[in-house]
């Protein structure tokens, strides 16, 4: 298997690097910064320099060629404005699900977020309103393409502790968006479990910290 990870450097997308790696995958994650490259070597992936948000169709599409699966981890991150979440959160992970289709990969596996209903609640701050729209929109556009087969995962409040092995994952409506929090190296496992299994084609799912292992929660989908 060979999977391509969107914003290569990010917390997440390091974790899951390393993950695939031990279980023998091969990896590669996208890097804005060339000094990235030697971190995702220790890690045991490949790297590619390449900027989603000034990079052309036909460059990320022949990065994305020969990959069974594409992940976009990518976002504007904290201290960004308004407008970086579009070009970011939204803009750059339509540009990827398209190299997917260009390429032919049909495995698109999505990192949103839980609670995107909260950019229309009055008092929000205008940046994460900008913020979650922006989710919602690339969202709106995955599900819209044809061919892929696409997951998209929505953690709740992320944390940096260390992954607890178990988690609760659910179609949306089952939990609380505002009631909990999941480890970025819990969100890391459950997407590794997703790529290795292909689980949830199709299907937007949710997750927070919680009692299931993670193998049982995503065979449960």
């Amino acid at each position: 298997m060979r999977v391509v990870i969107a914003g290569g450097h990010g917390k997440i997308a390091k974790l899951l690097l390393s993950r695939l790696a031990e279980h023998g995958v091969e990896c590669l994650g996208l890097v804005r910064n060339p000094d990235h490259t030697a971190e995702l070597r220790a890690l045991g992936a490949e790297s590619a320099v390449l900027d989603l948000e000034t990079a052309a169709l036909p460059a990320v599409a022949g990065i994305a060629e020969g990959a069974d699966a594409l992940v976009f981890a990518a976002g504007a991150g904290p201290g960004s404005g308004a407008a970086r979440k579009d070009t970011v959160d939204r803009a750059a992970a339509v540009l990827f699900a398209e190299a997917a289709q260009t390429a032919g990969v049909r495995r698109f596996v999505q990192l949103s977020a839980m609670g995107l209903d909260r950019a229309y609640q009055p008092g929000v701050d205008d940046v994460f309103s900008a913020y979650l729209r922006a989710k919602e929109a690339a969202e709106r556009d995955l599900r819209e393409r044809d061919g892929l087969e696409w997951t998209i995962l929505r953690p709740g409040r992320l944390t940096d502790e260390p992954a607890t092995g178990s988690v609760a994952l659910a179609e949306p409506g089952v939990l609380e968006a505002g009631s909990g929090s999941v480890s970025r190296a819990d969100v890391a496992l459950v997407l590794a479990a997703l790529l290795e299994s292909g689980a949830a084609a199709g299907k937007t799912v949710e997750l927070l910290a919680g009692e299931t292992p993670v193998d049982e929660a995503v065979a449960a989908l």
